[in-house]
């Protein structure tokens, strides 16, 4: 596998971009949310225009079902793929290590730094 123009590496940016690691792991509590819920989640964090450019990456690759429901006003819904959920649960698991492995990786920062 060459690294520079495979295109796993796009997909691999995608997942784990800043703002599509948070908006896999909101979604992997389950169910569908709507777009202002998400919005509302993650408003501390990331913009409005960010969270829909993420969105249509993740839709696109497949991660993500968008569901436009034919009302007046719309309403839009945004749930998990099969797809996305298998690799919601990789980000999770790898969230979990890092929380749980966090105190050792800031005790060989700082041995770091200090040498």
């Amino acid at each position: 596998m060459q690294v520079t123009m495979c295109p796993e590496r796009a997909i691999m940016e995608h997942i784990t971009s800043k703002w599509g690691v948070l908006v896999l792991q909101v979604l992997s509590d389950g169910g569908s949310w709507r777009f202002s819920a998400l919005r509302r989640e993650l408003e501390d964090v990331v913009s409005e225009k960010m969270l829909t450019q993420t969105l249509r990456t993740l839709e696109r690759d497949g991660f993500v079902l968008r569901d436009v429901k034919p009302i007046i006003p719309p309403h839009v819904e945004y749930a998990l793929t099969p797809l996305g959920q298998g690799a919601a649960r990789h980000l999770v698991a790898l969230a979990q290590w890092i929380e749980a492995n966090q105190p050792e990786v800031s005790q060989a920062q700082r041995r770091y730094d200090a040498s």
